[in-house]
C-alpha cells in the first residue's frame, strides 16, 4: 500500500479516539469509509480523473494531526479582523477542522436557521445530520472522500428551514494553524430546504509558515426554489496543499451560483459534482486561478444534467507566471431523457511566461437530441499588438502587462452578486499581479 499504511496504522490504533471525540451519526460510516480506503488507497496519476496531479504524493510526510482535540491557543475574532468595506457579514470561523464556539458573533440569524459545528448538531439533532451526511459523499468511489470520512470528527453544518431569506451573508473563515508539519480534515454541510436563500462566503487562511495539508469534503443539497450563492476565496501559502471535494444536488427549480477563486496556494485540487436533479434548476459555475513560482492548480468538474429543462453556464479562467502549471477537466453530462437542456462550458487560459504550462481537457457526453450545447477552451500568451499599443501610449511594459491580466480575469469578477464582494476583489487581484502581500487589511493573521 506504500503511503498509504502509515494512516492504515494510524486508524486502527486511534479508531477509539477519533470516536470519541466525534458524534453517533458522524462515526456511523467511518468503518466503512475507512475499508473503502484501504481498497482505494490515495489517487495516483494513472487514474483518468486525476492524471495532472499526483495526489498520493503530499500524504508522504509525517503530519501531526489534532485526534485528541486539544484546545488550540488562538481566539479568531481577536487576532482576525478583515472586514470587506460596506458588506456586513455574520462570521464564523474553523480553526484547523474543529468550528469555533467559544465566541459567536452577536448577529442572531432568522429563525431556524442554523450555522453551527457539524459534531454539536449531530449530537442535538441526529436526525437532520443522518437524513443528508454522506449521502452525495460516496467514499466507494473516491479514497480522499473515504480518507476525510474515516478521520473527519468535526465540522460545519448550514441550515436553511423552508421559505427562509438569510439577507445578511455569512462568512466562514477557514484558519490553518500549526507549530508543525499538520493536516486537517475539514467536512462542511449545507442544506437549503424548498424557497430557501442564502449567500455564503468560505475563506481560506494559513496563520503559521509550515506545511499544512487540508482535505475537505463538502455536501450542498438545494431544494425546490430554493437560491445559494457559494463563494470560495483561497489566499493561504506556497506550503499549503488543499484537496477539496465538493457534492452538490439540485432540485426542481433551484438557482445556484459557485464561485471559486484561488489567489495563492501551493497546490490545489478541487473536485466539484453537480447534479440537475430537478426540472428548471439553474447552475452558474465559475472559478478563477491566480498562479506564480512552482504553484499548481487543478479543477475537476463534472455537471450531470439527469432530467429535462435544465441550465448551466461553467466558466473557468488561469492566469499563470513563471513555473506554474494549471489545469482543467470540466464534463458535462447530458442524460437520454434530459431533453431541453441547454449547457455552455468556457475555460479561457492565460500563460504569461513560456515555462508556465495549462492542460485544459472541456468534455460534452450528450445522449439526448434535443438541447442546446457547446464547449470551449483556449491556451495563450499576452497579445503582443496590445502590449505595443499600450506602450505607444506612455505606459510600461510592466504596467502593460498588468492591465492585461486584470482585464482577463475581471469577466469571472463580474459574476459575484455581492457588490462589495466583488469590489474588494477587484483590488485583491489587482494586489497579487503586483506581486504585494495579498492580505486584507487589519488581519493579524495575515501580516
Amino acid at each position: 500500500m506504500g503511503v498509504e499504511q502509515q494512516y492504515i496504522d494510524l486508524f486502527s490504533q486511534t479508531e477509539a479516539m477519533i470516536c470519541r471525540h466525534s458524534a453517533e451519526v458522524l462515526n456511523a460510516p467511518r468503518a466503512a469509509a475507512f475499508a473503502d480506503f484501504e481498497r482505494l488507497g490515495f489517487p495516483t496519476r494513472k487514474q483518468e480523473k486525476y492524471k495532472y496531479t499526483d495526489i498520493s504524493k503530499f500524504f508522504e510526510p509525517d503530519y501531526g494531526l489534532n485526534l485528541n482535540r486539544l484546545d488550540i491557543p488562538v481566539n479568531p475574532y481577536d487576532v482576525f479582523k478583515c472586514d470587506v468595506p460596506n458588506m456586513s457579514t455574520a462570521l464564523y470561523f474553523v480553526v484547523n477542522d474543529a468550528f469555533y464556539n467559544k465566541s459567536l458573533p452577536k448577529f442572531n440569524l432568522p429563525e431556524g436557521v442554523i450555522f453551527s459545528s457539524l459534531k454539536e448538531v449531530a449530537e442535538q439533532n441526529p436526525e437532520l445530520v443522518k437524513k443528508y451526511y454522506g449521502k452525495l459523499a460516496n467514499t466507494s468511489e473516491d479514497g480522499v472522500t473515504a480518507f476525510n470520512t474515516a478521520l473527519t470528527q468535526d465540522g460545519v453544518l448550514l441550515y436553511v428551514p423552508k421559505n427562509v431569506v438569510v439577507d445578511k451573508p455569512i462568512q466562514l473563515v477557514n484558519i490553518l494553524r500549526g507549530d508543525v508539519n499538520f493536516m486537517v480534515n475539514r467536512r462542511v454541510l449545507i442544506i437549503l430546504e424548498e424557497g430557501a436563500q442564502v449567500r455564503l462566503l468560505a475563506c481560506d487562511h494559513a496563520m503559521d509558515n509550515v506545511n499544512f495539508l487540508a482535505t475537505q469534503v463538502v455536501e450542498v443539497f438545494v431544494g425546490e426554489n430554493a437560491n445559494l450563492d457559494f463563494y470560495e476565496l483561497e489566499e493561504t501559502h506556497t506550503s499549503t496543499v488543499r484537496i477539496s471535494n465538493m457534492y452538490v444536488k439540485q432540485e426542481a427549480n433551484s438557482n445556484v451560483l459557485l464561485n471559486g477563486m484561488t489567489l495563492h496556494n501551493g497546490t490545489t485540487r478541487n473536485t466539484t459534482q453537480v447534479l440537475l436533479a430537478g426540472e428548471g434548476a439553474n447552475l452558474n459555475f465559475c472559478g478563477m486561478a491566480i498562479a506564480d513560482k512552482n504553484q499548481h492548480v487543478d479543477n475537476n468538474t463534472t455537471i450531470d444534467h439527469a432530467v429535462p429543462n435544465c441550465t448551466s453556464n461553467e466558466l473557468f479562467k488561469y492566469v499563470l507566471d513563471d513555473q506554474s502549471t494549471g489545469a482543467f477537466a470540466g464534463l458535462v453530462l447530458v442524460r437520454p431523457d434530459a431533453q431541453h437542456t441547454s449547457s455552455q462550458q468556457t475555460n479561457r487560459n492565460l500563460c504569461a511566461t513560456r515555462e508556465a504550462h495549462m492542460y485544459t481537457q472541456p468534455q460534452l457526453e450528450i445522449y439526448a437530441d434535443d438541447v442546446k450545447c457547446s464547449h470551449g477552451a483556449t491556451v495563450g500568451q499576452l497579445n503582443e499588438n496590445a502590449l505595443f499599443y499600450m506602450q505607444q501610449r506612455g505606459i510600461t511594459a510592466r504596467e502593460a502587462r498588468l492591465l492585461l491580466m486584470f482585464a482577463f480575469v475581471n469577466e469571472v469578477i463580474d459574476t459575484i452578486r455581492l457588490d462589495a464582494l466583488k469590489d474588494r476583489l477587484h483590488l485583491l487581484v489587482e494586489k497579487r499581479f503586483r506581486g504585494e502581500l495579498n492580505k486584507c487589511e487589519g488581519c493579524a493573521i495575515c501580516k
